[in-house]
């Protein structure tokens, strides 16, 4: 397994292909696994969007709802793509959901013909599960897609592709530097997504400010999401799901 292969089954494989031993992820990423989970997710602008508009959302998630950064790549056609990385996976409706909320916080300005998201509520399995994979050429266009560095993706704007494929080990070297959103940081986002006349923003509000005993304790916060009733049933699943590896610690000592 070479560098990228790895840093690619690190961040967005499905947990599946590592007891498989796959080492080589094709042509296209499966984006749900066999339980219906999805542990990576892509957001695509098209070119009219320009760099601006991504960057607008990129830097939000990481600004506004302390995520991450997600990767950044040129799609090799005609636009930009932001790919996030779980550290566990969710079911498909909490991934629809959060993509769902990312579109209505940062992109409703723009024209639904201009984004797609993956994975997607679509009766076609592939367009459902898959993603094609980075970085590849693309053969509608004979370019290449390729991860590229944020500080140069407006570089990119006029022609969102590379002519030559890009050095692998520069392509892992972008990514090693990546992580994974953990349950928590999902959870909390979701949080801070939500309408402000949701029935639990008060609390996620407070959280969100640091006012809340939970804003710098996971395992409080993931308790108090657990425990609130106010809060989607999905949620407070994954919350004690978070919680496992706190409890077990305690129990093995």
């Amino acid at each position: 397994m070479n560098p990228l292969q790895a840093a690619l089954l690190r961040l967005y494989l499905p947990f599946a292909a590592r007891s498989e031993g796959q080492d080589d992820p094709g042509e296209a990423i499966r984006l749900i696994d066999a339980d219906g989970r999805v542990r990576a997710m892509v957001v695509e602008l098209a070119q009219q969007a320009g760099w601006d508009g991504v960057a607008a959302l990129w830097q939000g998630v990481q600004h506004d709802l302390d995520l991450p950064a997600p990767a950044v790549a040129v799609s090799g056609v005609d636009g930009y793509q932001l790919w996030f990385s779980l550290a566990e996976p969710v079911p498909l409706a909490q991934a629809l959901a959060f993509l769902a909320s990312l579109r209505q916080r940062y992109l409703g300005a723009m024209a639904p013909k201009h984004i797609r998201m993956k994975p997607q509520a679509h009766d076609s399995a592939a367009q459902v599960q898959y993603v094609r994979r980075v970085p590849a050429v693309q053969a509608e266009s004979g370019h290449w897609s390729a991860f590229v560095a944020p500080g140069l993706a407006g570089l990119f704007a006029d022609e969102p592709w590379l002519d030559q494929p890009p050095s692998p080990d520069a392509q892992a070297k972008l990514l090693s530097g990546l992580k994974s959103i953990q349950s928590a940081e999902f959870l909390l986002a979701q949080q801070r997504l939500r309408p402000a006349d949701a029935p639990d923003a008060r609390a996620a509000a407070s959280v969100a400010a640091g006012t809340a005993p939970e804003a710098r304790d996971p395992k409080r916060f993931l308790l108090a999401v657990m425990n609130d009733p106010a809060t989607d049933m999905p949620l407070r699943i994954e919350a004690a799901k978070a919680l496992l590896p706190y409890f077990e610690r305690a129990f093995h000592g």
